[in-house]
C-alpha cells in the first residue's frame, strides 16, 4: 500500500529497480539489520529499541494505537485492559508495547488483523489494539464494535536502513521530504485505506 507506493518512488529517484520483499512484519528490522534489505518500509514505528539496530529517516507518518471492542464492552480506557485478552499482530508497536509495558494484560498475537477480528466477535479475546486508519476501516465493516477514546499510544513511523548508510539515508529523507510537501503520503494513505 502506502509504502510500496513510496518504496517506488525512492527506487525510481535513485534511478534502481525495486524488488519487493514479502516478510513478516517481526523480521523486517533483521532483514534491514542483516543486509538482506536495503531499507524497510512497512508501518515501522521508530522505538528506542529498533534505532539501537537500525537508523531511520525522518517521520513520514503519525498514527494512533487505539482499542477496538464490542459496543456492549466494559473497557473504556487503557487501564481496563488490565487482567484482558487483548489481540495484537505480532511484531507491531501494540504487540511490543502491551509485551513490554502490561505485565497484566494477556497478549494474544496474530500474524493478521483478521483472525484477531474473528477473535473478538467470537469472544476469544476482549479487545484488539491497532493502528487508527486500519482500526476505523474493521468498524466501518462491523456495527457491532467500537473503538475505545482513550489511545494506547500516538507512534512515529519511518523507513528503517541498515546502521551507518547515510548515503541511502539522505536519499530517501528527500524523497520523503518531497512527497510530504507535495502532499502525496495523505493522498497513498486515502488511496490504500480499505485494504
Amino acid at each position: 500500500g502506502v509504502d510500496v507506493e513510496i518504496a517506488k518512488k525512492i527506487a525510481k529517484e535513485m534511478g534502481k529497480e525495486l524488488e519487493i520483499k514479502d516478510t513478516d512484519f517481526d523480521s523486517i528490522i533483521n532483514e534491514v539489520k542483516t543486509g538482506k534489505a536495503d531499507f524497510g518500509a512497512a508501518g515501522l514505528s521508530i522505538t528506542e529499541e529498533r534505532l539501537e539496530e537500525v537508523d531511520f529517516s525522518i517521520e513520514y507518518a503519525i498514527s494512533k494505537q487505539v482499542i477496538i471492542v464490542k459496543k456492549d464492552s466494559t473497557i473504556s480506557k487503557v487501564e481496563d485492559l488490565n487482567n484482558k485478552k487483548v489481540a495484537v499482530q505480532l511484531g507491531t508497536v501494540a504487540d511490543l508495547v502491551l509485551s513490554d509495558e502490561y505485565p497484566n494484560v494477556e497478549v494474544v498475537q496474530h500474524k493478521k488483523y483478521l483472525l484477531a477480528i474473528e477473535d473478538l466477535l467470537s469472544n476469544k479475546v476482549d479487545a484488539i489494539v491497532l493502528d487508527s486508519l486500519p482500526a476505523q476501516e474493521i468498524i466501518n465493516k462491523n456495527s457491532e464494535l467500537k473503538i475505545v477514546e482513550e489511545e494506547l499510544l500516538t507512534d512515529k513511523y519511518g523507513i528503517a536502513v541498515q546502521k551507518g548508510n547515510t548515503e541511502l539515508l539522505k536519499q530517501i529523507n528527500e524523497v520523503l521530504q518531497e512527497l510530504m510537501d507535495a502532499g502525496k503520503i495523505e493522498e497513498y494513505t486515502v488511496k490504500y485505506l480499505g485494504e
